[in-house]
């Protein structure tokens, strides 16, 4: 298998780190990007890690998020208490707080005295690290059953509630910490005063991750790991690939050459925009490969998502490998090795795939979960632990433009997996045009900063009976999918305005032959994901 390129891998000074000790947590990711938005480096690991990996990490902090079990069920995630003996500071929220307050000692009552939602907190001594500045009645958010009722032997208890005797400790001696709430949500109105007072009193931290630094660890990773030799970018268009070509190209210059696979499934005028945009922007090598006849056979009679995606990412290796070869004829015998594919695979691509955090897979991503066992190039990932919004932030780091930059997010297998159902020319051809409508509309509402994006499906194995020009019509049902988000881990849909949604509706229906109908899918993220397939 190929190996990869993570991030700050060879770094010249690896940062900070903060360690997510994921417990099963809805809010596991929001922690981690809280985290970060204190301008420290955080990663997110499985519970059932074990501690000496944890610590082989040399974290200067540990976060033991909350999780869905109670301390007292059978097989419920523990931790060995070696980790608070450790001399590295823990902050544990929810149940992470209550499995330390179990581990060392404290008492956690299995009462039904349970708390749900917005929560008065009382704060009994307000000059302590965590609560230093904040008020002494302040609103947070809860979700908990079993409740802590005594705190640990050398822990003062700093908080409670009307129904929760210890709702936070603190050990300063230790440098332990904990919450019963979530201070990571917005609901809890001082929790990232908190979460900071940990990281920056608690911990110890220094706040100096920031957009510069990325770029500067990862410029010194990729040159140590590149070398003298060459490497191929697979450039979308869109802003993860692009980032990603940009930093590279900051590291080795012309050793790198973007590739851009002109696979058929692309939106209507984005090859003509990669070319433009991005080659003015950098200045980068740029070779196009017309392989729509390739990606149509290959996908041809494939209806199954899981399926399309893994099609489509071995297409996209190959399209590469062969692209390889060709450089490697055009620079001659003298030429350096083309040895690495430079990827703008992000953190929730590794998370929904099953990586990272020892989660389920929820569905492959074609760089990810999708790509051949017998890889001939090794990954260069330097986005890999990013969110989208750190990636937009790196990229105006690097002086992308904002067109680029602010691009909304659009699969690497494109219009492939807007499709239910089978993908044909003539059904790209007819979502393309509904695309365009859409995009169109909602840039002339003034409403694209306004949403994360807005996938369009083509429901191509669904038809329905519609009345167009006083006859009967049997069209497809085209549905959109508004979104806001501000990572993709969670979304909630976009509520347009009804004009601009009847406006899209009429213009898809009068102009895109086959189309009668248009939805609009108002599932929030979970249970639906962003995309349908």
């Amino acid at each position: 298998m190929a190996s990869t390129v993570a991030p700050n891998a060879a770094a010249s000074s690896a940062p900070d780190t903060v360690l997510v000790v994921d417990f099963g947590a809805q809010y596991a990711q929001l922690i981690a990007r809280r985290v970060r938005e204190a301008r420290v480096f955080s990663e997110i690991v499985p519970s059932t890690m074990p501690v000496a990996e944890m610590l082989a990490k040399k974290p200067k902090a540990i976060i033991l998020s909350g999780g869905p079990s109670s301390v007292y069920a059978e097989q419920a995630p523990t931790l060995d208490r070696a980790l608070f003996e450790a001399g590295v500071p823990v902050f544990g929220m929810c149940y992470g707080f209550q499995l330390m307050a179990q581990l060392l000692g404290g008492t956690v009552d299995n009462s039904g005295a349970r708390e749900y939602g917005r929560t008065e907190l009382h704060v009994g001594r307000a000059g302590s690290t965590l609560f230093e500045g904040t008020p002494t009645e302040q609103q947070v958010w809860m979700s908990h059953g079993d409740a802590c009722s005594a705190a640990p032997e050398g822990f003062a208890v700093t908080a409670s509630t009307d129904v929760v005797p210890v709702a936070a400790f603190e050990n300063d001696e230790k440098k332990l910490y904990g919450v019963q709430y979530h201070p990571e949500v917005l609901h809890s109105t001082h929790g990232q005063q908190v979460l900071e007072h940990f990281l920056y009193r608690g911990a110890g931290i220094e706040p100096s991750w920031t957009t510069g630094s990325i770029v500067e660890e990862q410029v010194a990773a990729i040159r140590a790991r590149v070398g003298d030799k060459r490497a191929i970018c697979g450039l979308s268009g869109g802003v993860d690939s692009a980032v990603a070509a940009a930093l590279v190209q900051k590291a080795v210059g012309s050793q790198l050459t973007c590739v851009y696979v002109d696979h058929g499934l692309m939106r209507k005028g984005e090859t003509e925009q990669v070319e433009k945009d991005f080659v003015a922007a950098t200045g980068v090598q740029l070779k196009v490969v017309d392989a729509e006849e390739r990606f149509l056979a290959a996908l041809a009679g494939v209806s199954d998502p899981e399926q399309k995606r893994k099609i489509i990412g071995r297409e996209f290796i190959r399209v590469f490998e062969q692209a390889q070869a060709e450089l490697v004829a055009e620079a001659g015998e003298e030429g350096a090795e083309v040895a690495f594919l430079v990827q703008g695979t992000l953190y929730p691509d590794v998370v929904e795939s099953g990586g990272g955090t020892g989660t389920a897979n929820i569905k492959s991503h074609h760089n990810v979960g999708g790509l051949p066992e017998d890889l001939e190039f090794e990954l260069v990932e330097p986005l890999r632990q990013l969110f989208k919004d750190e990636v937009r932030m790196v990229g105006q780091e690097l002086g992308l433009p904002e067109e680029i930059v602010q691009r909304q997010p659009f699969p690497g297998p494109g219009l492939g997996i807007r499709i239910i159902g089978e993908v044909t020319r003539e059904r790209l051809d007819l979502l393309r045009e509904a695309d365009a409508i859409a995009r169109e509309e909602l840039t002339a509402a003034g409403l694209d900063r306004d949403i994360w994006q807005c996938p369009v499906v083509l429901l191509a194995d669904v038809r329905s009976v519609g009345v167009q020009g006083d006859g009967r019509t049997y069209g497809h049902p085209i549905v959109l999918r508004p979104v806001s988000s501000e990572d993709a881990m969670t979304a909630d849909w976009s509520r347009l305005p009804y004009d601009v949604l009847a406006k899209i509706s009429t213009r898809i229906t009068n102009e895109v032959a086959d189309v009668n109908r248009v939805a609009v899918d108002i599932t929030s993220k979970p249970p639906g994901t962003i995309e349908w397939e």
